[in-house]
């Protein structure tokens, strides 16, 4: 539906209207996840945003787990506390559980490109507080080889539209990975950190874009944080004013 409504935007207003009405009813939006007819485009169903686990309660300001209670202002989780991160505040949109989880792996591995347009809108409304007017986004890379496999990095696509939503600056290059590390999947926090050491370098060419600004680092899971922190790590010492973190989902702890 997105692209009609590109093609229709050429259209006098009220034949545009008539046709998108027209096509409203041949071809009634879907739920992203299941297939049923939902009220509008890129959006779930009833059953599938219940099994989707937005973050929209008290979190921790460093990681973005989800916390018990109502507290207001800044809450740091324990597992923050006992292993402090290197950027400054961090967020995520959904919990990696239920339907969240089912779309991210779909999104990942089985060309599910569509699923950008409402993941930017969910990952960016979790990051609405860490953006300022003086941001600079970008993402987590993937490796080339692993680029060439799978065509596209998801965090780019991620960190893409929330500069689109923002209006602020995407450099989707920042970073580059300087090996094919192996998934981090099924390691402990040791093992996780050991895996990403000195894998995530700063293109020295693209320094001088994030010297003295904030930056926003957008990745799709947050599990240790291993990743980012390395990510984070290399960014302060091209001299980036602060970091912020931004993942489309939280996993629970070592998950």
């Amino acid at each position: 539906m997105g692209e009609t409504t590109a093609v229709l935007s050429g259209i006098p207003a009220a034949i545009r209207t008539a046709a998108s009405a027209g096509l409203q009813l041949l071809f009634p939006p879907r739920c992203i996840a299941c297939g049923e007819t939902v009220a509008a485009d890129f959006g779930l169903c009833g059953a599938c945003w219940a099994e989707t686990h937005f973050l929209t309660g008290l979190c921790c300001d460093s990681c973005g787990a989800p916390l018990p209670g109502d507290e207001e202002g800044a809450v740091i989780c324990d597992d923050c506390q006992a292993h402090p991160r290197p950027w400054t505040r961090g967020r995520a949109a959904i919990g990696y559980s239920g339907t969240g989880r089912d779309l991210i792996l779909k999104f990942k591995h089985s060309d599910r490109l569509d699923l950008k347009r409402p993941f930017g809108t969910w990952i960016a409304r979790a990051a609405a507080d860490l953006i300022g007017p003086e941001t600079v986004i970008a993402p987590i890379p993937l490796h080339r080889l692993r680029l060439i496999r799978r065509r596209y990095n998801q965090s780019a696509l991620l960190a893409q539209e929330i500069a689109r939503l923002s209006g602020r600056p995407c450099i989707p290059d920042l970073f580059r990975r300087t090996r094919a590390t192996p998934p981090q999947k099924g390691l402990d926090r040791a093992a996780r950190a050991a895996n990403v050491a000195g894998a995530i370098v700063l293109d020295p060419r693209r320094a001088a874009t994030i010297a003295g600004r904030p930056l926003l680092i957008v990745d799709d899971v947050m599990t240790s944080g291993a990743t980012l922190a390395a990510a984070t790590e290399a960014a302060l010492a091209a001299g980036a004013a602060r970091v912020d973190v931004v993942t489309l989902a939280r996993a629970a702890k070592d998950a």
